[in-house]
């Protein structure tokens, strides 16, 4: 069932644990996640990222997912990720998303806030939710990049601030995570996490997921994250099911193998985000 950010990260928040927003590419990749989250019986987020708008496949992407979604019992959240305009929130939502981002990070606060509060107003008309950006993301992932010489770490009187002017439906914060596969160990912030944590009262949301160790992954989950988006690791899943059956010449085994390796990848991360309490 199709349903908004806002219910599954109350249902995340009640469980002390967090939803996965795996991002989308194809349409094996959506049949794929939502088998997994009803095998597991656990909310999902599908996120159409830039790289697969750039491609076209907003309105493609869009379709499939509410189609498998309205079939599954498993509530399923549709959400633009990290748009990076108010022109591309109104596409989206026009395409039935229930959820949207919109990434305000690289602008100056003023300037987050504002579009915030007009992407809110947009989404809401709509019956949709909203998750903003606070610090910045760093590493590169579909061409989205922060300069790494700016401070990126999320600033606690940002926040405060920033939930005073907007009241959006979850923050993205910056905490040392980074897009794609990290080099060697994240170095994330945890106590600076743990302050954000104590101050906000908007579901907190940890990007660049793949590849953080599953100890670390707890432990942000104990410090409030609600959210944490995987994309890299589900595109080299389906890529590595899809060399594996290369030799085989045929279109449907390589195929059938790429869903399997993403399966068994968004089936190992919804048991690392239950976090022992569900």
């Amino acid at each position: 069932m199709l349903t908004t950010l806002k219910e599954v990260l109350a249902f995340a928040e009640e469980k002390k644990a967090a939803i996965p927003a795996f991002n989308i590419d194809n349409m094996e990749i959506v049949q794929s996640i939502i088998k997994a989250s009803e095998e597991e019986n656990y909310p999902v987020i599908l996120a159409v990222g830039q790289a697969a708008i750039k491609d076209g496949k907003l309105a493609l992407l869009a379709a499939t997912a509410q189609v498998l979604a309205k079939k599954s019992p498993i509530p399923v959240v549709l959400h633009l990720d990290h748009g990076q305009s108010l022109e591309q929130v109104r596409m989206a939502l026009d395409c039935g998303f229930t959820s949207v981002m919109i990434d305000g990070s690289k602008l100056p606060f003023h300037e987050n806030v504002e579009i915030s509060k007009r992407a809110l107003e947009m989404a809401r008309a709509a019956g949709a939710t909203v998750e903003a950006e606070l610090g910045c993301i760093l590493g590169v992932e579909d061409d989205i990049s922060h300069d790494d010489s700016k401070p990126f770490l999320v600033r606690t009187e940002d926040v405060e601030a920033f939930n005073r002017a907007v009241t959006v439906d979850a923050l993205a914060v910056g905490i040392g995570n980074a897009h794609g596969i990290y080099k060697g160990l994240p170095n994330l912030d945890f106590d600076r996490l743990s302050e954000v944590n104590d101050i906000s009262s908007v579901p907190l949301v940890l990007h660049g997921g793949s590849g953080i160790p599953g100890d670390m992954i707890q432990k942000a989950i104990s410090l409030g994250i609600r959210k944490i988006n995987v994309a890299t690791e589900i595109r080299l899943a389906y890529v590595r099911g899809l060399t594996k059956e290369v030799e085989s010449g045929d279109f449907y085994t390589m195929s059938n193998s790429g869903k399997a390796e993403v399966v068994a990848l968004a089936k190992e991360k919804i048991h690392l985000f239950k976090n022992g309490n569900v």
